[in-house]
């Protein structure tokens, strides 16, 4: 029995958004009499922090603090259209409808601000839930007083409505060529694992990332993408399978308490780097970074099997049987 040690490497470059007729996403935004901004959105938050980061865009774009906005989303009967939430689509496609629908109320806010304080709109500033005259920051009124004075003193509704459509990109039947895509992310993974060829058995002792992922709005949901997308990568690697032995459909996973994930003794050590470089038509200049997060490793984990004990695994998840075949076909000079 040896354990052999291999290192091994893969990029990716993802994309965010896709080419399906405009991939279009929604949103409105309408402030309480308290002061307070509700976001109506039929976008699901999977658990990635949706609702986290569109209130932050949201908050930011409209000059008030983050618990003045509340995010109310999930719902297809009673808020506008979205596509859906894949292909990494979700902060950058739900960030540029808010923050178009936030511009909006913020438009409305301010013409009651002005009569309020009896100033010209563009000299008025949106700021920490307050808005004061440019240059005089004495001369200010609250959110709240505002909101107040537009539901029951001038009858005004402060609201906004936002879109962010990216137009089809025809597909040129001579060449293939299109825009698939609004922008793209990238990511490199290094990956040290030690193999054990006796019984085909792979370790992951490392995974070392970057991520390029346009401008962070939250860095450590980012981090927490990373991380969880790294284990994720790993067990689709190594473990997750529900028919074994496909094509054949013998054997296969019959409940959850059969399908093999990792627990946290097979979480590896996670090393990551994370690159800002923002895009030019993301909120704020937003990338996508969820699933991008579990790709690379993948095939870096691959690639460092090969370099430990000198075969290629081609489906996955590469088990220990796999290993053991190749191995055995690697000595019988197949």
């Amino acid at each position: 029995m040896t354990i052999h040690r291999g290192r091994g490497i893969a990029s990716v470059n993802y994309p965010t958004g896709m080419n399906l007729g405009g991939d279009p996403s929604q949103a409105l935004i309408f402030c309480q009499p308290t002061g307070g901004f509700s976001v109506k959105l039929a976008s699901t938050d999977l658990g990635q922090g949706l609702k986290t980061v569109i209130g932050q865009i949201a908050a930011e774009t409209l000059g008030v603090p983050l618990d003045m906005v509340v995010i109310d989303t999930g719902d297809t009967d009673s808020a506008p259209h979205c596509m859906g939430t894949f292909a990494s689509r979700g902060t950058h496609r739900i960030g540029n409808a808010v923050i178009m629908a936030a511009k909006e109320a913020k438009k409305a806010l301010l013409e009651v601000a002005a009569e309020e304080l009896e100033a010209a709109p563009e000299d008025l500033v949106v700021a920490d839930g307050e808005v004061y005259v440019k240059g005089m920051p004495s001369r200010k009124k609250s959110v709240f007083d505002v909101a107040l004075a537009a539901h029951f003193k001038h009858g005004k509704t402060i609201s906004g409505r936002g879109i962010f459509m990216k137009p089809k990109s025809p597909i040129d039947p001579e060449t293939g060529a299109c825009d698939p895509d609004s922008t793209e992310a990238h990511a490199t993974t290094v990956a040290d694992v030690e193999v054990d060829d006796e019984t085909g058995e792979v370790r992951v002792v490392r995974l070392s990332s970057a991520y390029e992922v346009g401008r962070q709005v939250n860095p450590e949901m980012v981090r927490g993408q990373i991380v969880g997308g790294s284990v994720m990568g790993m067990a689709h690697a190594l473990m997750e399978t529900v028919f074994p032995y496909y094509p054949s459909l013998e054997h296969h996973t019959g409940s959850f308490s059969e399908y093999i994930i990792p627990t946290a003794m097979d979480v590896p050590e996670i090393q990551s780097v994370v690159l800002e470089y923002p895009s030019s038509n993301g909120p704020y200049g937003v990338k996508g970074v969820g699933e991008m997060t579990a790709n690379s490793p993948i095939p870096a984990i691959v690639n460092a099997i090969y370099d430990a004990v000198g075969v290629w695994i081609t489906d996955l998840p590469v088990t220990p049987e796999k290993v053991l075949r190749a191995l055995e076909q690697k000595a019988a000079g197949n």
